[in-house]
């Protein structure tokens, strides 16, 4: 160094202070720690091992079924006994350690674990006759700023705890990162075909992952898990072990960089609504869809009569503030024109506030449930407030049968509480209908499958279905045969769900209907 800064003589008293201070961190933080003792334990629960394969696969079958029935208990149930903490943990100590082949031993566990339990839950999934979209699934579609923060602070948590020797600690920490769940929707995504649900459900489990490996290293670094511990050194590894690190820095930087622009586009929309409206109205709800193209924002305001906005208008001011297209879907709860006091007009939002928020958050709840269910767009669903009534064209689900659609609008309904839920089925064949060998009546497997095929009917509004054996006029014969005293007992129970029968050539004990050509819409 050249110039009058060269001669400037060393602060004395700084340097002693950085003295001081890292011979307090050697005395207090890393002297007690017992290294070695604490990396025996980390390496002997970080590898691959069958109990570990097998712990695995029961953690995600638990899991799975949480998530299907939309259980919480069982979901946390899954996650007690889920082993995917510590070989991440195992990960973030080969990272501070630039262990090679530590780092090798623990990502080949999380990788066999990893695929062990998408592998499994997809093939539950598959031979579940549950398989519509629950409100745990949907949580998990998605990750944000919070699910980033509790992966943070469970990782600072569960690395405290293996180096303190507090073991018994890292059970609430594997409850509370919840690495298994994700895992579970994506065999859920893979087995249902739903892209977009196991893809969300991965980019959760990939920033818990990470989030938690590099946390483990800081940590580790901290408590003085240096490099010097390592058997084996060199400058090679040590670059590339720096590079992993950076490398998985990327993809948590990127997650990190999504996650805030989205709350900042959040929060600029929501400001564009209030200067638009005035301090009298109320924003009860704002939703952006950031995944669709163009961008969906749905809204409900609270506002006297006199502030009531065009919906195009504000449509346009928010494209130009967020910088992107938009599709606004705006409701507006207008107030009386006798609330001009400001004191009587923030009483009234106050008083029914809380009423169309909770509204218009079910019907959103609603819409994109039943666009789980049938696997389409939330935009495609058919929304009619008046009526409350949703209906929605399913799409070609695999495997599903009509009884399947069938099923899923019944469980849709039961979740929708006072809202019609109408789903219709892609046309294709009727349940089959199965006599008992000599027997002309039907049992209740039977009975189901009229019922789905009555149901399936409506849907399509058909009017008749072809009922094989039928006799023509409809009339019982003097002597009928097996085969139409069968077709005479489906018909009566079509003709009480409002389906006319009529007839077809006959089949044996196992036929299907057919709709009647001419009815279709």
């Amino acid at each position: 160094m050249t110039g009058p800064a060269a001669n400037l003589p060393v602060d004395p008293s700084r340097r002693l202070d950085r003295i001081a201070l890292y011979r307090w961190w050697r005395r207090a933080i890393v002297d007690p720690t017992d290294h070695a003792a604490v990396l025996a334990r980390v390496a002997e629960e970080s590898g691959w091992s069958p109990r570990f394969a097998f712990m695995t696969m029961m953690s995600a079958g638990i899991a799975e079924l949480g998530l299907l029935l939309s259980s919480p208990a069982v979901v946390i149930g899954a996650m007690l006994i889920s082993p995917l903490m510590n070989p991440i943990l195992g990960f973030g100590f080969s990272l501070a350690l630039f262990d090679f082949r530590e780092l090798r031993r623990s990502l080949k566990a999380l990788a066999i674990g990893a695929v062990a339990a998408v592998t499994f839950t997809a093939l539950l999934v598959l031979a579940s006759p549950l398989q519509a979209p629950t409100a745990e699934i949907v949580a998990r579609t998605r990750p944000n700023l919070f699910d980033l923060a509790v992966a943070l602070f469970a990782a600072l948590a569960g690395t405290f705890a293996i180096i303190r020797g507090r073991g018994d600690t890292i059970v609430g920490v594997a409850i509370a990162t919840a690495l298994m769940p994700p895992l579970a929707v994506v065999g859920y995504g893979i087995a249902t075909r739903n892209a977009p649900v196991g893809m969300g459900a991965f980019a959760l489990f990939v920033t818990n992952f990470i989030t938690i490996a590099l946390s483990a290293t800081v940590m580790a670094r901290f408590y003085g898990f240096g490099h010097y511990l390592s058997r084996r050194q060199g400058w090679l590894q040590t670059i590339l072990l720096t590079l992993v690190f950076v490398v998985m820095a990327i993809p948590l930087g990127v997650s990190l960089n999504r996650i805030g622009r989205e709350a900042v586009a959040t929060s600029q929309a929501r400001s564009l609504l209030s200067d638009r409206f005035g301090s009298a109205a109320r924003v009860t709800q704002l939703d952006i869809d950031f995944t669709a193209r163009p961008i969906v924002v749905r809204a409900v305001v609270i506002t006297p009569r006199r502030s009531m906005q065009k919906t195009h208008a504000i449509q346009a001011a928010l494209a130009r503030t967020l910088g992107r297209p938009v599709r606004l879907n705006l409701d507006q709860i207008l107030l009386g024109a006798g609330a001009d006091a400001l004191a009587a007009q923030r009483e009234e939002l106050r008083q029914a506030g809380e009423a169309p928020n909770t509204a218009a958050q079910r019907v959103t709840d609603l819409a994109n449930s039943v666009a789980l269910i049938t696997g389409i767009a939330p935009d495609a669903v058919t929304i009619d407030r008046d009526h409350h009534r949703a209906v929605a064209a399913a799409a070609l689900l695999p495997g599903a049968t009509v009884a399947t659609y069938r099923a899923l609008e019944q469980r849709a309904a039961e979740q929708s509480e006072d809202w019609d839920v109408v789903i219709v089925p892609p046309q294709g064949p009727l349940p089959p209908i199965i006599f008992a060998d000599g027997a002309d009546t039907l049992d209740a497997r039977a009975r189901d499958a009229v019922a789905a095929s009555a149901w399936a009917a409506h849907r399509w509004n058909v009017g008749s279905l072809a009922v094989p054996a039928l006799p023509a006029d409809g009339a019982t014969p003097s002597r009928p045969t097996l085969a139409q005293r069968r077709a005479l007992a489906v018909a009566a129970l079509l003709l009480q769900a409002g389906i006319a029968a009529e007839p077809a050539p006959p089949a044996g004990r196992q036929f299907s209907l057919t709709p009647v050509a001419g009815n279709a819409p």
